[in-house]
């Protein structure tokens, strides 16, 4: 299935892009794509524990399931003031 990946801040820095797509297998999670793109970029393998995920515009688990054509928005640890 194609995945639609938006990356934010740090993340967007680390992979050189604003979107990526990747083909990943039927019932991939979350952070399974996390890992896949932390093999190809291993710089994001320290974000990987404090990285959250939108899909739809909600915030979603790392063990949630993605489907075919779902975005996916990969948020690292910000502060606010």
């Amino acid at each position: 299935m194609k995945i639609r990946i938006v990356p934010f801040a740090r993340i967007r820095e680390i992979v050189g892009a604003a979107t990526l797509e990747r083909v990943i297998p039927d019932g991939a999670s979350a952070a399974a794509l996390f890992e896949v793109l932390a093999r190809e970029f291993p710089p994001l393998a320290e974000l990987a524990r404090s990285t959250r995920f939108v899909r739809g515009g909600a915030f979603v688990a790392a063990d949630a399931e993605l489907r075919d054509g779902d975005e996916l928005g990969l948020l690292p640890p910000f502060g606010g003031g």
